[in-house]
């Protein structure tokens, strides 16, 4: 997986939008203006920060040494995966996705609602 495999994988997401690149060093994408994905493009090793429920972002470093909390956000919900051989395509993915649901649930039920219709 490559930065613009995991571009284009969040912006096939429901209702996902991409910022403009904050000072030219990270990709930063959201949905409902929350963030749930940041991509920092200044780095030597691809790696990718998602939202996690506290309980799964522990489970999750636990799980993979490509895991680490975030550097930029709260660590208690932020983690940074840095893909690779323990990592596949598709649990990065997994991820990415759990992080979306994160961020939708503690939006208001109105909007919940609206994300979750014609799924």
């Amino acid at each position: 997986m490559n930065i613009e495999e995991l571009r284009e994988y969040c912006l096939s997401l429901k209702n996902a939008t991409e910022d403009m690149p904050f000072k030219d060093e990270y990709l930063m994408f959201r949905v409902f203006n929350k963030w749930f994905a940041v991509i920092p493009l200044q780095v030597s090793e691809l790696k990718i920060s998602v939202k996690c429920n506290p309980d799964k972002a522990i489970e999750l470093r636990e799980q993979y040494t490509s895991v680490e909390a975030a550097w930029h956000f709260n660590k208690k919900y932020w983690n940074t995966i840095t893909p690779n051989q323990d990592m596949d395509d598709e649990t990065v993915k997994y991820w990415i996705r759990h992080s979306v649901e994160e961020v939708i649930k503690k939006l208001p039920k109105e909007l919940r609602s609206t994300y979750w219709e014609n799924e």
